[in-house]
């Protein structure tokens, strides 16, 4: 039996040396296959989404479903004609815009001074926009009940009189805009913050500056183009707040659309919850059309032209 040379027991080896021939291709060690987590995402998401659908649909099963009558959507057909539906819904829209409103003018100044100019005074502005969150809305509440019946007691013979009776109109009442806002302000500072961090808030605002930006152009075509998720993120939260806040505005005696919802839920109880499916519906909605616009790619703005440029 002919003895074996090393090329012929290891033909991708040269002779007499442990390396590998010229043009044999290496060996590389089998790496083991890891376990995909695909299975575990797609049982945690069913499962999820089995948490959220099911509620939803037993609630949409027991508005069309009468027992003795079959299917039914007399609850959805006689919602638009419901009494007090389209104006609760447009008021409580209107009291979110103007919140998202007065809640990003009061919060993005702020912060972007914090941000530039004084840093140690972060941790005294992010306590005080987080105090709404020890405070229960049912003590919120009573102290602006309290101000409210002060106000015109004290104030009769002066032009502030007119401004107490002002704030609490039933068409559009501002007192719950500002409540509001400051109950927003947390989730509001969150979300700017976050935006302000992850951008070089200094670098861009010098940048600017030099080349002649005044302070207007840049916070509102420097800043606010690149923190246009944050401010999405901001209004999302809040337009939540706003929609499905029930304490504060039924306190003070007004009737928003989850005022309106709960009056109804007593002598109409399928139609309290087909208006509750469809205020989510109109609550996803609108936090979608949010979210697209915060991830939205942005223009480019254009560099202010030399005869338009205005030192602040």
């Amino acid at each position: 039996m002919a003895a074996m040379t090393p090329t012929t027991r290891y033909p991708d080896r040269a002779e007499g040396t442990g390396e590998p021939a010229t043009g044999a291709p290496a060996r590389t060690p089998a790496r083991r296959p890891r376990p995909r987590p695909r299975i575990r995402r797609g049982a945690v998401l069913a499962l999820a989404g089995a948490y959220f659908l099911i509620p939803l649909v037993a609630s949409f099963v027991f508005t069309v479903h009468v027992p003795g009558q079959g299917i039914t959507f007399e609850a959805y057909t006689e919602l638009l004609s419901a009494d007090g539906f389209t104006e609760s819904l447009l008021l409580s829209l209107g009291l979110a815009a103007a919140t998202i409103a007065l809640s990003l003018l009061l919060a993005v100044p702020a912060l972007v001074a914090v941000r530039i100019g004084s840093p140690r005074l972060r941790p005294v502005v992010e306590v005080m926009c987080m105090l709404p969150l020890v405070v229960p809305p049912i003590a919120l509440v009573t102290g602006i009940t309290t101000v409210l019946r002060w106000g015109p007691e004290h104030l009769s013979r002066t032009p502030l009189y007119q401004t107490f009776i002002a704030v609490q109109n039933e068409k559009f009442p501002v007192v719950l805009v500002l409540a509001y806002t400051v109950l927003a302000l947390p989730f509001v500072h969150r979300s700017l913050d976050a935006g302000l961090r992850a951008l070089d808030v200094p670098t861009l605002v010098e940048a600017a500056r030099s080349c002649g930006a005044s302070w207007p152009y840049v916070v509102l075509r420097v800043l606010l183009p690149n923190l246009r998720a944050s401010l999405a993120g901001a209004a999302f939260l809040t337009l939540a707040l706003v929609l499905g806040e029930f304490t504060i505005a039924s306190l003070l005696g007004f009737q928003p659309f989850a005022v309106w919802i709960v009056s109804i839920s007593g002598a109409q109880a399928r139609m309290s919850v087909a208006v509750s499916i469809l205020s989510l519906l109109i609550t996803w909605l609108l936090l979608i059309a949010l979210s697209r616009a915060g991830t939205a790619p942005s223009t480019t703005a254009a560099a202010p032209s030399t005869t338009s440029r205005k030192e602040s």
